[in-house]
């Protein structure tokens, strides 16, 4: 025997109000099994908590009622599949967006604790070794401001062409990357395909320093004069790492290669996948370019 329940019931067990099952039940979106006509008391099936679900978890992906209603009364399986892939991925858009704030929240948290129990901002000179990194430079922008660092990901998302969008992720993690005179914030790949402004930071040992935006290009020229006096090397290229110390602040690591071997021409050299040879008219041998700047 089938069993019902109470609005209140049905309620409670969908996570819902009362209030907002009478009024599913006026618009014709959830439609009680049983209504007592001499007291007007509304009864639900199982079916009909299970629809409740069903609405609540697409209403917390920001769907419509109208756009709901479609999805629940599509008879064409092939409809409702599509209808709930596209449902997915808003959710997993929603999720990475909440990801992302939920990161940047903690690292302003962090900052502000630092300084609550004295661990302030060290500007204090030290030797890190990191592994190959992939960062992409952006085509417009050189430093960080608050309008462009809170979504940073959909400006280099944005200059990517859409043939090669899915090829790429990017790690939450921005920067400024500086070579020849010219400086370019830049995202840190975690996936990637061979793309105009694609860099190869390589593996070895850099000379790292925290610092403000005050002092940062004199920390840089402490940094690299230090690589030169006391490692011999003569770096071309630098790295300055966004951290992010506040809702709206942020701050530096500064970073310079301290091996000969990590010159930007070497890096070129080293890493950049060679294109393939093609031919002129007049048989001469030449390489198609990939886009590097």
């Amino acid at each position: 025997m089938e069993k019902f329940f109470s609005i209140s019931k049905t309620a409670e067990t969908a996570g819902m109000t009362a209030e907002t099952l009478r009024y599913y039940d006026r618009i014709g979106l959830v439609t009680p099994s049983k209504t007592d006509k001499n007291t007007g008391y509304r009864y639900y099936s199982q079916a009909e908590i299970v629809r409740l679900n069903t609405i609540k978890a697409l209403r917390s992906m920001d769907l419509t009622l109208s756009e709901i209603r479609n999805i629940l009364e599509y008879d064409d399986l092939k409809k409702i599949a599509e209808a709930l892939k596209q449902t997915e991925a808003k959710a997993d858009k929603k999720i990475a967006e909440l990801r992302d704030a939920k990161n940047k929240i903690r690292r302003a948290r962090n900052f502000y604790e630092s300084k609550l129990y004295g661990n302030a901002f060290s500007d204090n000179i030290f030797l890190k070794e990191f592994p190959r990194r992939v960062i992409l430079l952006s085509d417009k922008l050189s430093a960080p401001t608050v309008d462009n660092l809170w979504n940073y990901h959909r400006h280099f998302y944005g200059r990517l062409t859409q043939e090669i969008r899915e090829d790429f992720s990017f790690d939450d993690l921005a920067g400024i990357y500086e070579c020849g005179g010219t400086a370019r914030m830049f995202a840190l790949c975690n996936s990637f395909v061979q793309t105009d402004g694609i860099r190869i930071l390589p593996q070895g040992k850099y000379l790292c320093a925290d610092c403000t935006e005050e002092n940062r290009e004199e920390t840089l020229r402490l940094l690299t004069t230090k690589a030169k006096d006391e490692y011999g090397a003569s770096p071309r290229f630098s790295v300055q790492i966004i951290v992010l110390s506040g809702i709206l602040q942020w701050n530096y690591q500064a970073q310079v290669p301290v091996e000969k071997r990590l010159s930007s021409e070497r890096v070129r050299e080293r890493h950049v996948i060679r294109p393939p040879i093609s031919h002129c008219r007049d048989g001469r041998a030449k390489r198609r370019s990939l886009g590097f700047s």
